[in-house]
């Protein structure tokens, strides 16, 4: 038997910078695209020997050896392992320290005796496919992007994969640690049932911290808290509840600090999801340069002009908070009149927004709806001009040109109701919130009208994912995830 999580991807649509701060909040969607993790009890490997593998890369099995006591765990790497990961040894590490304290040194022993493998597995959102799709001499379309492989062979190692900014390493580590807190009976298995169980929130902090250590600095948390929860409104927790074990080499007892009993994580987490009859796209952008250290700059000039950036962060926070009050007036109208929603989805979905209040005979119900669509892409218009200023004071690419040019192109289309660079911007990605009419039979899909537009974009190539409703991490079965089981038999 198999001990599998997966935890999603994420994309902050809202917030970017501001959610460093726990004055501010961000909207984080959780997308569709996952990451697996599969731990499996296994002779052979050695007792107390842990084997990580990540079969979609070259040279990418790092093997260690635990060695478990009543005092303490040690985690050793083997000496052949051709490469060090930072983020898999400290998962391993902390995690096995967490549980050491929790299960005690007996029942850890019990569960590593046989040895572990462990295999981790991302979907193909989060690696570039270009290679992929020129090798099978397919264009970059959805269609496309759908024959190839389930956790497709990338050719390359890990350090040189493109990765496309779907937050592939919190998505990693929180589907990692999962797992083995559930693979060494540390939380209860129905920990993941649910969205807000002690077992959840214990697996989140631990993520986070782990995750902050690997990186070596204490960030937003947004990625992790998407892995952990989904889809909402994210408030960042207080950095000082982990700085206490930000060194390499803390001793520090972790089970007080991580508890979720511990009242000094004050993240908050507010339920949220894109309204009905639409759809998130994402685009991986080739721009052919190099992202620089956006945050490092926007912090360094919020510290030098705090007057002029605080102004600037309380009204883009309030054009963020109003996306996400506007967004969920959408899905309550649809509660309310579905009927008159889903005709109104299907009336605006054949114009470009100039026009979706052009006609006075429509029903009130239905222009209603209209208005408050068009409020939600004029505040997502609002919050790329926002964001454009923050880059001009701070001396960096945000909103780069190119993305400029071409999210205007974007918005532009019939059906799309806004779109953005996502996070702290730069050159590698973009997002857009696009209608999903019922009947697409008569004027098309908008969907498809944002894929010919972007296959004439040659630095662009479409994402499959789009959001998901689970609710963060869960519990998988191997034989029901289309390709796992084949993926992780690669050697």
């Amino acid at each position: 038997m198999s001990t599998v999580v997966s935890a999603p991807g994420k994309v902050l649509i809202a917030g970017g910078y501001l959610v460093l701060e726990p004055a501010y909040s961000g909207i984080v969607i959780s997308a569709s695209s996952r990451f697996y993790t599969v731990i499996t009890d296994k002779d052979g490997i050695g007792a107390f020997t842990i084997q990580v593998r990540s079969p979609q890369f070259v040279d990418a099995t790092w093997k260690y050896t635990v060695s478990v006591s009543e005092a303490r765990v040690d985690v050793q790497e083997h000496a052949d392992n051709t490469s060090k990961n930072k983020f898999v040894y400290l998962a391993l590490k902390k995690t096995l320290d967490f549980s050491h304290e929790v299960v005690g040194a007996s029942s850890l022993s019990a569960t590593l005796t046989q040895g572990l493998d462990i295999a981790i597995a991302g979907d193909n959102d989060f690696y570039s496919q270009r290679a992929n799709l020129e090798a099978l001499g397919l264009p970059r379309t959805l269609e496309s992007l759908d024959k190839i492989e389930p956790f497709a062979a990338t050719g390359v190692t890990l350090g040189d994969v493109h990765k496309t900014g779907m937050g592939s390493s919190a998505s990693l580590i929180t589907s990692l640690v999962s797992a083995l807190l559930l693979h060494t009976k540390t939380i209860p298995a129905t920990s993941f049932d649910e969205v807000h169980t002690d077992g959840r929130r214990l697996a989140h902090n631990l993520a986070q911290y782990v995750h902050c250590l690997a990186q070596g600095k204490v960030g937003s948390g947004f990625d992790v808290s998407a892995a952990a929860f989904g889809s909402h409104i994210y408030t960042r927790f207080n950095p000082d509840v982990i700085r206490p074990l930000m060194s390499d080499n803390s001793n520090i007892a972790l089970q007080d600090i991580i508890s979720p009993s511990n009242g000094d994580w004050n993240y908050r987490v507010e339920p949220f999801q894109l309204p009905p009859l639409t759809r998130i796209m994402l685009a991986d952008v080739d721009a052919g340069s190099d992202t620089p250290s956006l945050v490092g700059k926007v912090l360094a000039w919020r510290k030098s002009e705090p007057e002029h950036s605080r102004a600037l962060w309380t009204a883009l926070d309030q054009t963020n908070q109003s996306l996400a009050k506007t967004l969920r007036k959408l899905s309550d109208m649809h509660a309310e009149n579905s009927g008159a929603y889903t005709s109104a989805v299907q009336y605006i979905g054949t114009l470009e927004t100039s026009q979706w209040l052009a006609n006075p005979t429509r029903p009130a119900a239905e222009r209603a709806i209209a208005q408050t669509f068009l409020e939600a892409h004029d505040l997502s218009e609002s919050i790329r001009r926002q964001m454009r200023e923050m880059g001009k004071l701070a001396g960096v690419p945000i909103e780069p040109e190119q993305q400029t040019q071409l999210l205007d192109q974007c918005v532009n289309i019939t059906g799309v109701i806004g779109g953005g660079v996502p996070g702290a911007g730069g050159f590698d990605a973009i997002w857009l919130l696009v209608l999903e009419p019922v009947d697409t039979t008569t004027d098309g899909a908008p969907v498809a009208r944002v894929e010919e537009t972007w296959a004439r974009a040659e630095a662009v190539s479409p994402l499959l994912a789009s959001e998901s409703l689970a609710k963060g991490c869960r519990v998988e079965f191997l034989d029901t995830v289309k390709g796992l089981k084949t993926a992780i038999s690669r050697t």
